[in-house]
């Protein structure tokens, strides 16, 4: 038998919540001779979050789940995964030391605030002769591996897209085997007493959390529930490109939160996805395509990663968004689903309600916010940070700012959505609309989109009382795209 590497590692489990086709945890088992396991719930990170978050229950959920993998990986006296509720930069080291580790194994993640956390915990481990290695994992390219002709990162989609197809192989999409190097995983018995307590997973309330069911929500976490939506998708990727944009419609595979988390590997999805590329699917073309989209923007956050709060383009922060109390209460109305405004009103209760938007919706409600009410795409961004349980950094910053074409491949500034016309466009029944505002159920097809231009008789006939059952427009949209245009030209002119 060839000697392994190292005699201890420890696997830092962060956004990759699942023991199959993990990059760190495969080089973990395959050098080290024992595995131990450690997630953080990373104080620095839940102190900012609501103390009813979805996430934080799907992680806890999830690593319940992972045990459960762990278990069906190793046997069943696999040592459980390690948890504790501490700050990552106090914690790793000072259970990398206990557990007299030679390394520690994480993913990468290259959001800002993660990448300044790493390089602290590095500091600290190297002091203690503990070496931090990271591997690629959330994502098929990353950082540098898809550069233009003259090396430089891209900044437009579509030139990207046609660089990461040239460049991809079957290699790039191939799983790392974890469960070839199984019996390295630790086993019950041989955890230093010091960290006996951390062999017990803290629940929600000792962290300050509400517990949510998120099963009642049709939310499975964990590998078993990315495992469930990926079966029922499959079957429906041919379709992708025809139903994706209907909200109404269950054309998307759902698997975002999966993606986020890490309880699904991307290489899996890219497998699929690529297979139905090559031999022509056009769904699975699509669905690709908003996979490698997935890739551009996280390439985009390591290149530049001033979009996390800035523009892209440097001479669009320089807008004069909208300010002051009046600001303040269009937001809350756009927050609250009461501008008027159907399509709009209902996006924003599916997201208050479940945590979840529909993709095309996340375009019409930014669209909305940003040039029809004229609010600074910062403000959208970070509310949907607070409600989307599939919240990501890169995905979301590049989302907002083509919305506000202020970032990089964006829409023109004068593209700017017609509220009415995308509901009758993709709600054309009003089906999603009335799921979410039961007010306006009774409207017909026709009236439901833009109810105050509904004759009364209508109106009274459906029990809409407008301004009292449902609000009117607070804005009416000719006359914002005319300010919009006005406000965007102003910046397009400045040398």
């Amino acid at each position: 038998m060839t000697k392994k590497k190292y005699a201890k590692g420890l696997m830092w489990f962060r956004r990759d919540l699942r023991a199959c086709d993990n990059a760190a945890l495969y080089h973990a088992l395959k050098t080290c001779d024992q595995v131990f396991g450690v997630f953080v719930f990373d104080k620095a990170i839940l102190m900012h979050l609501p103390r009813a978050d979805r996430r934080v229950s799907f992680i806890h959920d999830s690593l319940q789940d992972l045990n459960a993998q762990l278990i069906a990986l190793r046997g069943p006296d696999a040592q459980p995964l390690l948890t504790t509720h501490d700050d990552a930069k106090v914690a790793i080291p000072r259970m990398a030391e206990l557990l007299g580790v030679q390394v520690v194994f994480a993913n990468h993640d290259d959001e800002p605030d993660a990448l300044a956390r790493d390089a602290q915990i590095r500091g600290h481990l190297a002091h203690a002769g503990i070496m931090l290695e990271t591997y690629k994992d959330q994502c098929i390219f990353e950082r540098s591996e898809v550069l233009t002709q003259a090396e430089r990162p891209f900044g437009v989609f579509t030139p990207y897209k046609n660089a990461w197809l040239k460049k991809m192989e079957p290699y790039y999409l191939k799983a790392y085997p974890t469960e070839k190097y199984a019996s390295a995983w630790a086993i019950t018995g041989q955890l230093p007493e010091p960290l006996s307590d951390a062999a017990t997973m803290p629940s929600l309330a000792e962290m300050g959390f509400e517990p949510i069911d998120l099963k009642a929500q049709n939310i499975e976490p964990g590998r078993r529930g990315a495992e469930k939506l990926l079966t029922d998708f499959l079957p429906r990727m041919a379709k992708y490109k025809d139903t994706r944009d209907f909200p109404s419609v269950k054309g998307p595979s759902y698997l975002s939160v999966h993606l986020r988390f890490g309880t699904v590997s991307i290489r899996e999805l890219g497998r699929h996805a690529y297979d139905g590329y090559l031999k022509g699917c056009i769904g699975a073309s699509s669905w690709l395509s908003e996979l490698i989209w997935r890739d551009f923007y996280m390439q985009v956050l390591h290149h530049h990663p001033h979009v996390a709060k800035q523009s892209f383009k440097p001479e669009y922060d320089a807008i004069k968004w909208e300010k002051g109390a009046t600001a303040k209460a269009l937001f809350d109305a756009w927050c609250n689903g009461q501008t008027g405004y159907p399509l709009v009103d209902a996006a924003m209760h599916q997201i208050n309600q479940t945590g979840y938007m529909h993709n095309r919706l996340r375009m019409v409600v930014a669209s909305f916010l940003t040039k029809d009410l004229g609010i600074d795409w910062r403000w959208g961004a970070d509310y949907f940070a607070e409600k989307l349980i599939d919240f990501d950094l890169s995905a979301n910053s590049g989302g907002w700012q083509w919305a506000s074409s202020s970032g990089c491949d964006a829409q023109p500034y004068f593209r700017i959505f017609n509220p009415i016309n995308q509901s009758e466009k993709f709600d054309p029944q009003g089906k999603f609309i009335r799921r979410y505002i039961p007010a306006l159920a009774e409207l017909s097809d026709k009236a439901i989109h833009a109810p105050w231009l509904a004759t009364p008789l209508d109106l009274m006939a459906a029990g809409v009382e407008l301004g009292v059952t449902y609000p009117r427009p607070i804005v009416d949209h000719a006359t914002a795209r005319a300010t919009t245009l006005a406000r965007y030209a102003v910046v397009k002119k400045t040398p």
